[in-house]
């Protein structure tokens, strides 16, 4: 299995293929509009505007499941995405990333990079998942570490 095996729904409702991201860097983070570290939307999108040219692709998926921090439909987090942080990189479709009903490809990630102490379940919004060219999972970084931190892991891999 592959992470280029995976289907996505955008946040416009259509439906992708991981397969579309091969041979880019990805940065895969899950996000809601009501967390302490939703302003890491805007350091985000600075790293996308600064390296997409070069192949970066930031991924964002909206969760709800951390007291209930994106409450918002797919069309309202768009718009808030949009208007207060200019959010250009790819959205996607609310999903669970923890639980029975966890998404696929969040699976997939947690069982590739395991968290603090082994842990497979993502802790809080905005964890982030670096994803090299070939699509293998090359690190996971905890909510409160800052997207400009990871520049220079991302540079390796670009």
């Amino acid at each position: 299995m592959s992470i280029y095996d995976f289907e996505i729904k955008t946040i416009n409702g259509d439906v992708i293929s991981m397969s579309d991201f091969k041979n880019k860097v990805l940065l895969i983070v899950n996000v809601a509009s009501k967390c302490g570290f939703t302003s890491q939307y805007e350091a985000l999108e600075a790293l996308y505007q600064k390296y997409k040219e070069r192949g970066l692709v930031i991924l964002g998926f909206p969760c709800n499941q951390f007291l209930n921090q994106e409450p918002l439909g797919e069309d309202e987090i768009k718009e808030f995405c949009s208007l207060t942080y200019g959010v250009t990189f790819p959205m996607f479709a609310k999903i669970d990333v923890n639980g029975k009903n966890t998404h696929p490809l969040y699976k997939y990630l947690k069982e590739a990079q395991k968290g603090l102490w082994g842990s497979e379940a993502i802790k809080w919004n905005f964890t982030k998942f670096l994803v090299d060219k070939n699509g293998h999972v090359i690190n996971r970084f905890a909510p409160a570490t800052k997207p400009e931190a990871l520049e220079v892991d991302i540079l390796v891999y670009l």
